[in-house]
């Protein structure tokens, strides 16, 4: 089987994390990466799902921004419960 290069950018942090777990593991990027395709090719999909998080949705961050506005001017009450008065309005 004739091999290829692959090159990518990858946040160096990142790319170090990785490659620490990946050596816990016994194997290299280069083993990782090669499972990861493999995978992929078998599957015909990433063999994750990839979804995004809601709370960095823009309509979320803006939502949260006027929020601590509203907040910061006075406009809005904050409200804090002890955790016996949460599970009381829980039972409710």
């Amino acid at each position: 089987m004739r091999t290829a290069t692959f090159n990518f950018r990858i946040d160096e942090n990142l790319k170090k994390q990785a490659e620490s777990i990946f050596d816990d593991m016994g194997m290299n990027m280069t083993t990782a990466f090669t499972i990861f395709t493999k995978a992929v090719v078998r599957s015909g999909k990433i063999p994750f799902e990839i979804a995004v998080d809601p709370f960095w949705k823009t309509e979320y961050q803006d939502y949260l921004a006027r929020q601590y506005t509203e907040y910061k001017a006075g406009g809005v009450e904050l409200v804090v419960k002890t955790i016996e008065e949460l599970e009381a309005m829980e039972n409710d």
